[in-house]
């Protein structure tokens, strides 16, 4: 059964084709003509004047769906960040709407904006990351729209057709949506970013709805680090129970990601332990990574830390259980105390 809003484009389609001439409609040029009716718009970040680039996975994921693809960006003295943004491959426009209310992401206020801006420009798909900000906003767009979310896609099928994890990752569910627009969070370890120079897209501002927010934002306490980003970072070294206390992950963790360049992180069990901070945790509920390499040492590998990291290039891990799970997944594996490995490991990696 074809779903409504693809029998729609079928038949705009097939409209355009046939008043361009009497020749029989080919399959192919069939779903061309679909895809010149498809309108992305992809909902970027912004962090203090800054371009969050792991958002820009969200055009990358659009560029597999095609048609056109539109940028969209509020906050305070946005202007910047929107022509930062235009310069992305694959965009055509950047939209961006200049008010500081908009600054912290608070989907009260964030919402009827993006709402408002999707019905101007009548985009098919609005597509953001599957991160903090897009997994606050996207569900009440969604909602305000009478439309059903697509979460966490890894893989795009069709206009209508989407991949995603079900089950901490272990089965993959293949969506078809009839909805329009279609509401979608992206994986941002599934679609590489897109390069940051070469485009020359348009900026435009958008439509201000000035909504009123019953939420104040009264704080936020960030931890600094001089360290890659974890969500982005090409190498991770993460510490699981094992290291049994604060004081130890502090020991071995740090020189260890000071020996490599990399990020640190932590198991869920190592942050609800109190050895890690939340912003640290790797997983199912935590945050998905997918370095070139992720060394993890005290990690047994329960599933929902495997969800968060099994994308990796290079998976390297030290247990002292042979018969941990995370040695089923493990590209390099050893066996031994981790408090006398990791100590020996940093001197090695730092005489290299």
């Amino acid at each position: 059964m074809v779903p409504p809003i693809r029998n729609a484009l079928l038949r705009r389609a097939t409209t355009c084709l046939r008043q361009a001439g009497p020749s029989p409609i080919p399959r192919l040029s069939r779903n061309a003509a679909i895809q010149r009716l498809l309108s992305t718009l992809a909902v970027l970040e912004q962090r203090e004047g800054k371009l969050n680039m792991s958002s820009l996975a969200a055009v990358s994921a659009a560029q597999k769906l095609g048609g056109t693809i539109h940028g969209f960006v509020a906050g305070s003295n946005v202007k910047a960040v929107a022509e930062e943004a235009a310069k992305v491959e694959g965009l055509e426009k950047v939209i961006y709407v200049d008010n500081g209310a908009y600054d912290k992401g608070l989907p009260e206020n964030y919402a009827p904006l993006l709402i408002e801006n999707i019905k101007k420009g009548g985009y098919t798909h609005v597509f953001a990351g599957h991160s903090a900000f897009g997994k606050n906003l996207m569900p009440r767009v969604a909602a305000l729209m009478d439309v059903q979310q697509i979460s966490d896609i890894t893989a795009i099928e069709g206009e209508d057709t989407f991949v995603r994890p079900i089950y901490a990752g272990n089965a993959i569910l293949t969506v078809q949506s009839s909805d329009n627009p279609k509401i979608v969070t992206v994986r941002g370890t599934a679609f590489a970013s897109g390069a940051a120079e070469g485009g020359s897209a348009s900026v435009e501002e958008g439509v201000d709805p000035k909504a009123e927010c019953p939420t104040e934002w009264v704080s936020e306490d960030l931890q600094k680090s001089d360290r890659p980003d974890l969500a982005t970072a090409e190498r991770v070294v993460s510490g699981g129970r094992g290291l049994k206390s604060k004081e130890e992950f502090d020991r071995l963790m740090p020189p260890l990601a000071d020996a490599l360049n990399a990020a640190i992180g932590a198991s869920r069990a190592a942050v609800d332990s109190g050895f890690a901070d939340n912003s640290l945790q790797v997983g199912q509920t935590g945050k998905n990574v997918a370095p070139q390499l992720y060394l993890c040492a005290g990690i047994s590998g329960a599933i929902q830390h495997l969800a968060g990291m099994k994308d990796s290039k290079v998976i390297a891990c030290i247990n002292k259980d042979g018969d941990a799970p995370i040695f089923q997944v493990a590209d390099v594996g050893l066996v031994g105390d981790l408090f006398e490995k990791v100590p020996e490991l940093t001197e090695k990696l730092k005489s290299a």
